[in-house]
């Protein structure tokens, strides 16, 4: 089992720092592909954030996958997990006017759980290097107590 980023369980409860309206400053998504929810933690010195994703009944994905027992697809798992990096590289870049940090890839992905309607998911990021136009950040993201999935995301001036 890897190492976690960070103890889900001390952000159960955390205060929000950023809400939906606040990540719209810094994000492009809107509508239903808005899938980071929020901000709970942000360390500049330690170059890592904690965000979430409150999994919905109504959410696009529940009525065709898996149905009977929705279950959030993996790929959304990870467009979750570039949205908070690409927050948290915003902080660290100077983006020219119109142009954001984008998802460009990932690398040692494993998914080794569920998410489910009703769930919380709590993500975490760090920067592992970061140039003027890519870096890479490593990710994981809970339910409760539980790692449910893990990747280094790639991300690329667009």
């Amino acid at each position: 089992m890897p190492e976690l980023l960070c103890d889900p369980t001390a952000f159960a409860d955390a205060p929000l720092l950023v809400d939906a309206i606040g990540l719209q400053e810094h994000l492009p998504h809107r509508f239903e592909m808005a899938l980071l929810h929020g901000i709970v933690h942000h360390d500049r010195d330690e170059r890592m954030a904690v965000g979430f994703h409150d999994a919905k009944p109504t959410d696009f994905w529940v009525r065709g996958h898996v149905p009977g027992r929705p279950v959030m697809p993996g790929v959304v798992m990870v467009e979750i997990m570039a949205q908070l990096s690409g927050w948290l590289a915003s902080f660290e870049l100077d983006a020219e006017e119109g142009k954001f940090f984008g998802f460009g890839g990932i690398d040692h992905v494993r998914f080794r759980g569920t998410v489910q309607p009703g769930e919380r998911m709590l993500l975490a990021s760090r920067v592992k290097r970061l140039r003027r136009s890519m870096g890479t950040f490593e990710t994981q993201g809970y339910v409760g107590d539980k790692l449910v999935v893990e990747g280094e995301v790639l991300g690329i001036m667009l």
